[in-house]
């Protein structure tokens, strides 16, 4: 039986105030509706009941995004190290912050952050959206200011002191109310009408032989085996940390240990989702992946075997990873290609509203 359903719409709670900020009357919001593609479960349950989505608040938050104006010189807005035609991630393998400094992570895809509740960033320092927007902007290698420098430039801004007004009917711009807007934006960042979904959702399209083979190697255990850390249908992350092979020991990068202190997660990162995956190249916490042939050769023969590799790997790394041939590599390949969702790049909602 066909599984077609029309897409699902949340409707956020409606907040009491006024479009037009007066001293003596409310202010009014305008609840934001998400739509969300069919296969990928309500957010309503992981939005802050202290952050509503509303239309004041995502329009703000996406200004602020694309605004230069939060870094220490203004020359570096979030935009930068995330940009809309790489599926909102890097195609540096290390993002460049205001001082020519370079970190040793990739900058993450923010690509249906909304679903996430396991951390964020590569290590899972950050719980909640709103924590991680407060971060690069203090950074020293990334955007490198700090905080009160920010808010006194925000303050002295007319647009942005009516926009927060309007927004959160607040008189003084702190920075835990610019990171709630930002969150609002990128709670809108909702990819789910790829190719794969069309298909999987019996909507329409079709994929070719090599694509269902690709599939087939996809989801099966003596295959290609990706599911268990990217499952289909949904997010295509389980968004948790894994040890997925790439190094014998993790002195340069500790992962999550450096956020739990358990030995067991040295030298895991967050799983990130494969869609757009075709677009967010360069690969791994630390970029070392060019294009998606290298990571689909470390998969099929490099994996390196450590006490703690992710499980569904384990029966697989003593012999250095699920050995595909070379057509089959192919066909892997051309699949993940069908997770790129072009109206997600191409959505003028997410685009600069900046002059």
């Amino acid at each position: 039986m066909a599984r077609f359903f029309p897409f699902v719409f949340l409707v956020v709670a409606l907040v009491s105030g006024c479009n037009q900020p007066d001293d003596n009357d409310p202010y009014i919001t305008t609840a934001y509706v998400l739509q969300i593609p069919q296969g990928l479960p309500p957010m309503d349950a992981f939005i802050p009941l202290n952050n509503p989505m509303t239309v004041e608040g995502v329009a703000l938050g996406r200004k602020l995004f694309y605004d230069p104006i939060l870094s220490g010189d203004n020359t570096q807005a979030c935009a930068d190290c995330h940009k809309q035609e790489t599926g909102f991630g890097d195609p540096r393998r290390f993002s460049e912050g205001i001082d020519g400094s370079f970190g040793n992570r990739q900058a993450m895809t923010i690509i249906n952050m909304g679903w996430n509740q396991f951390g964020f960033f590569w290590d899972g320092r950050e719980t909640t959206l709103e924590d991680q927007a407060l971060k690069p902007v203090t950074n020293p290698i990334e955007m490198n200011a700090t905080w009160p420098e920010v808010e006194v430039k925000l303050n002295a801004n007319a647009d942005y002191k009516l926009l927060f007004k309007q927004a959160y009917d607040v008189d003084y711009i702190d920075s835990l109310t610019v990171a709630k807007a930002i969150a609002q934006f990128e709670r809108t960042l909702i990819s789910g009408n790829s190719r794969f979904d069309k298909w999987y959702n019996q909507q329409s399209s079709q994929l070719s032989e090599s694509e269902l083979r690709g599939f087939v190697l996809f989801q099966s255990n003596d295959g290609a085996d990706c599911f268990h850390c990217h499952n289909l249908g949904g997010l295509i992350t389980t968004n948790r940390f894994e040890n997925n092979g790439l190094d014998l020991d993790f002195t340069a990068d500790l992962g999550h240990f450096l956020v739990t202190g358990d030995l067991a997660d040295k030298g895991r990162f967050r799983i990130p989702t494969l869609r757009n995956i075709e677009l967010t190249a360069p690969y791994m916490h630390d970029g070392r992946f060019q294009t998606l042939e290298q990571v689909v050769d470390h998969y099929s023969e490099g994996l390196q075997w450590s006490e703690n590799i992710n499980a569904s790997s384990l029966q697989f790394a003593h012999d250095g990873g699920v050995q595909l041939t070379p057509d089959e590599k192919q066909d892997l390949i051309a699949f993940l290609k069908t997770f790129t969702d072009q109206e997600f790049i191409a959505n003028p909602s997410f685009s600069n509203p900046n002059p």
